[in-house]
Formats: structure tokens, C-alpha cells, sequence
């Protein structure tokens, strides 16, 4: 008998293997699909409710090929699906959900491989964490970024240019109806969002990690070169089998530097630093928040993409992509690290040139996540000082609260509010237990009076997330989040808050005294939920600086199962 994992379900000849095999027959399979091949499993986050993957039916047909070709048994199957276009409260909410939906889907059935189709941004570590939790040979197809928007001639990238032109509404620059006609000019094609956000970014790392075939992170979705690397990891999956490289093995702590590292380089998202950590606890591997700003703050940046420069994902591309860009890091990536070709990531990028030194180029000498400290954080918050304004990243000024997105919404373009540009705004009430989910909420918008008066940035700092998509002077993953008891809670309008982010310091301009009796004083907020998925959530979540994941599920426990299901 075969010693892949699928036999223990197709290869006895009794009741329990007669089961599985007639049952599978039904839909069409002829008995040789049987005979000891490997069972690839083809983990799907398909839905029409998640626009960045509503293509990944299409790319899930190609993997089979690939499968096929190389002597494996494909069988799809799907788990939840997550987008933040349309979920609420947050898609972040369910991320571990569906971490547990793929790792119980995988260890439950007769899978001895599995790739993993993902797009749209908590799409990627999801399913990274439930298959790491398992650790079997495993790969990411990701879906690709959408083609560039066009808009009156000039271009749009996706989240980034929406956010310019809602402040520039509010602004009274520019006419709604525009805004309206923008929205059809944005989403161009199917695909993530072509800006290097978050789903450019985690697809980014897939690569950095090890974890996807060279070239996965650029390719355009309505590229037909999408559908040819789906049909090539489809073929390395089964050879992945054969080898036994299983996740373990290339999921290192190097993997996790030249992740971080490359984070850095690309201008990535403050959002990795989250999935990061969280996968890191699945694969087992030592990661601490510290790290991201150890090991990152001195990586140039290298990738002249918006947010954090001028071009989109179809131009990184065609200048390369990631392979161009980890080739032209050197000896900043440690290139021993083993990758799911079977190759070094060295080995991988060889010879591998740049076609456009506009995009793929040095923007800025460092570039990386900075980790901020201080009493307003005695856990860590993050800021990304590429997409910030230079002259904010030291800052001391004027604390205007917010207790919440409902309050901020209100009171944000009341012509009283008492603001001005030197100000600092917080929201709290926005981390993992708090919101609950810890949203996409903290670039907040600009007051309106101050926007009337030109102002295109302020400091910004909340126990939220921010999409990649984002950028300002923005603080975030405030820890522990003022639900949690932190800091957060205490800080009130009229205090002064200092920032600065080359000393990495946040603090909170009170005493020591002034801030304990506010402590004292201070009463931990109504539980957000009452049951369900929700309740498990809050009771088990960890804060952002543990990227977030439910204590429960920290670790890996093997694909191993125990007992026959008759």
C-alpha cells in the first residue's frame, strides 16, 4: 500500500474504503484516480461576494491541469471566503475563522498536498495559517492584481486614489458626479487591488517566504501568464508530495527575515506585520513585533509604487516584478532559504533582470515598518514612515478623541469641532475586542475645516488597522487597544501627545500620578457581542502585537487523524 495519506481513506479494501471510493465515483471518476496517485486538495476562497476572487473558479480549472499532468487527483473544495469590499464589520473579524476553516478541511480528508487560491488580502494569511497548523506540502496560487484604472487620462490605483478623491470631495475640489464616474474606472478587470496594499503585499511575501512559485505576486489577473503559473504549480504541488517539502520546511525563521525585509523594500502594507506574527505562531517560528523594525528599518525602498511612490502593479510587472526586486536586495535576503521549487531563493532569482529601473528602483534610503514605544504604547504600535509626511514623523501636538467610528462620523465635519492641523486624532475602540475585528478605520478622514484650509495630512493614531491601500502619518495597532485597558482609554481631548519616529517614542504628555488615577477611574467598556463565532472571538483573541490570532489556535497539530468515520 502507498504511503501517502490519501490511502488511508481509498486504499483499504473494506467498508470504510468502499465508502470512499463509490461515493467519489459518482461524480464521474474512473477507478484509476484511486491507485495510490496524490490527492492534491485545491483550496478555493471562490465567491462573488469577494470581487478579488470571483475569477479563482477559472484559475482553480488550470491548477487541475497542472495536477493532472503530473499524475495527481485534483479535487477542489471551498472554505469562507473574505473580501473588504462588502464584509462587515470587518473582514479581519473572520481571518481566523477561516484559518480554522482550512486547516479542519485539510486534516479532514484524503489530501496529501493542497494549493492554496487567495487574493483578496486576509484571503492569503488565512489560508497560510490553516495549512501551517497542518503542515503538508502546500503552495500559493494568488489571484493577481486587477488591470490599471483610467480616469480622464491619468491613473487610478485602487483604495489609494479613493481615498484621495473622497477628501477631495469633502473638500469641495472636486464635483460628485466625478467621483461617481470614477467608480467605473477603477476596477477595470478582475483581480486585487493594483496598488501595493495589502493583498499586493501578502502576495508579495508569498514569494519573499518561499511559499509561491517565482512571479506569483505581479501578474495581472486578466493576464493569460496568471492561468499558465496555475497550470505549472498545479504540476510542483504533486512533485512537493513526492519530495514530502512540506510547509515546515520552508516556512524558517529566515523565510520570516526575508519577509520582513522585503515588506520593507516594496513599501508593503502595515497589515503584514499583523499576518506575520499570527502565521508565525502557527508555523512555530520565534517573531516579535521588535523584529519588523530590527530587521526592516534600514531596507531601502525599492519598489516605486503607490501608496508609497508613482506606478501600480501592471507596471511592476512588466519591470519584473518580485523576482527583479528580491534579486536586486542581494545580500540584504538571506538566499539559502528554501523555497516550494525545491530551489534556494537565491537559486530562484539568478540572472533574473530588471526591465524598468523607473519602477523597480532606490525611492528612499530606508523604508521599513517603525515600531513606536512609549507610555501611550507600552506594547508597540507601528507607523509606516514611507507613507507618511516627512515633517510629522516628529510631531508634538493637541489630543482631539474620538470614542469610536459611529462618534467620529458625527462629529468629523462639524464646523465646532475644535481642530486645527497641528492637532493629533485618536480613535479608540477600534482594536481586536473593541470593534470587535480591529477595522480598516485608521487613516482617519481630515476634519473638513482644516481640509478647507489645504491641510492634506495629520497625525493620526488608533488602536485600528489601516488598509495598504492607505497612506498619511498614521499610527497604528495600538497595544494593548483601549478596550483591552490600555493607555488608548485614558487619553482624553485637550492632552498633548508627542511623536517621534526616529526615536520611535509615543508618548502621552501627563504624569505618571495623573495617568494612574485615570486608570483607577477608568471602567473596562459593555461586551460587544453576546454569542456565537463573535463571543469565541473576543474571549480568545490576542492583541495586534501577537498578530491577532486566537490563543487556541496557536501552533501546529498535524494532519494526523486518529479514528475511521464508520
Amino acid at each position: 500500500m502507498s504511503s501517502l495519506r490519501s490511502q488511508g481513506w481509498f486504499g483499504p479494501r473494506d467498508v470504510n474504503g468502499f465508502a470512499a471510493r463509490s461515493w467519489m465515483k459518482n461524480q464521474g471518476l474512473p477507478p484509476r484516480m484511486f491507485d495510490g496517485r496524490p490527492v492534491i486538495g485545491i483550496c478555493n476562497t471562490w465567491s462573488e461576494l469577494t470581487p478579488c476572487n470571483a475569477h479563482l473558479r477559472d484559475i482553480a480549472e488550470h491548477v487541475k491541469r497542472g495536477v493532472y499532468e503530473a499524475g495527481g487527483f485534483p479535487v477542489e473544495f471551498p472554505v469562507m471566503s473574505l473580501g473588504e469590499t462588502l464584509l462587515r464589520p470587518t473582514s479581519m473579524l473572520f481571518r481566523n475563522l477561516v484559518s480554522m476553516d482550512v486547516e479542519e478541511s485539510i486534516r479532514a480528508n484524503p489530501l496529501d498536498g493542497v494549493v492554496l487560491l487567495c487574493g483578496c488580502d486576509k484571503t492569503t494569511p488565512a489560508l497560510l495559517m490553516g495549512a501551517a497548523s497542518c503542515d503538508l506540502p502546500a503552495l500559493v496560487v494568488s489571484g493577481g492584481p486587477m488591470l490599471t484604472g483610467r480616469f480622464r487620462g491619468r491613473q487610478l490605483g485602487s483604495g489609494t486614489a479613493v481615498f484621495a478623491m473622497s477628501e477631495e470631495v469633502r473638500a469641495g475640489r472636486m464635483p460628485a458626479a466625478d467621483f461617481a464616474e470614477a467608480e467605473s474606472c477603477m476596477s477595470r478587470s478582475a483581480g486585487h487591488c493594483n496598488t501595493m496594499g495589502t493583498a499586493s503585499t501578502m502576495a508579495a511575501l508569498v514569494e519573499a517566504l518561499g511559499m509561491g512559485l517565482p512571479g506569483n505576486a505581479a501578474i495581472p489577473a486578466a493576464d493569460s501568464r496568471r492561468r499558465v503559473l496555475a497550470h505549472d504549480a498545479g504540476v510542483r504541488i504533486v512533485q512537493m508530495v513526492h519530495e514530502d517539502l512540506r510547509m515546515s520546511r520552508v516556512l524558517t525563521r529566515a523565510a520570516f527575515e526575508n519577509a520582513i525585509r522585503a515588506n520593507a523594500a516594496i513599501g508593503g502594507s502595515t497589515n503584514a506585520v499583523i499576518h506575520l506574527l499570527a502565521l508565525a505562531g502557527r508555523a512555530e517560528v520565534p517573531l516579535e513585533l521588535d523584529d519588523f523594525d530590527r530587521l526592516g528599518h534600514d531596507v531601502p525602498l525599492l519598489a516605486d509604487l503607490l501608496p508609497s511612490g508613482r506606478f501600480l502593479m501592471e507596471d511592476f510587472f512588466e519591470a519584473g516584478g518580485m523576482p527583479a526586486l528580491l534579486r536586486a536586495m542581494g545580500d540584504l535576503l538571506d538566499g539559502g532559504a528554501l523555497t516550494v521549487t525545491g530551489r534556494t531563493l537565491a537559486e530562484n532569482i539568478a540572472g533574473v533582470p530588471c526591465w524598468n529601473p523607473e519602477v523597480i528602483r532606490e525611492v528612499k534610503p530606508a523604508a521599513g515598518i517603525a515600531v513606536l514605544r512609549g507610555n501611550l504604547a507600552p506594547d508597540g504600535a507601528v507607523i509606516k514612515p514611507s507613507a507618511a509626511s516627512p515633517e510629522l514623523l516628529r510631531h508634538r501636538g493637541r489630543a482631539v478623541v474620538f470614542d469610536s467610528v459611529e462618534e467620529l462620523a458625527a462629529r468629523i465635519d462639524d464646523p465646532d469641532l475644535d481642530v486645527d492641523e497641528t492637532c493629533v486624532l485618536v480613535l479608540r475602540g477600534a482594536g481586536p475586542r473593541g470593534y470587535p475585528g480591529m477595522p480598516e478605520v485608521g487613516n482617519l478622514p481630515l476634519p473638513k475645516r482644516v481640509l478647507a484650509r489645504g491641510t492634506t495630512d495629520m497625525v493620526r493614531i488608533s488602536d485600528a488597522r489601516m488598509s495598504g491601500t492607505a497612506y498619511g502619518t498614521v499610527v497604528l495597532h495600538v497595544a494593548p487597544e483601549s478596550a483591552a485597558g490600555g493607555p488608548l482609554a485614558l487619553v482624553r481631548t485637550g492632552d498633548f501627545i508627542e511623536l517621534d519616529v526616529p526615536a520611535r517614542r509615543l508618548h502621552l504628555d501627563i504624569g505618571d500620578d495623573e495617568l494612574a488615577a485615570r486608570r483607577e477611574a477608568w471602567s473596562p467598556p459593555p461586551p460587544v457581542v453576546e454569542g456565537g463565532y463573535q463571543r469565541l472571538y473576543v474571549d480568545h483573541v490576542q492583541q495586534a502585537d501577537r498578530g491577532a490570532d486566537l490563543d487556541i489556535l496557536a501552533g501546529r497539530r498535524g494532519a494526523v487523524v486518529r479514528r475511521d468515520n464508520h
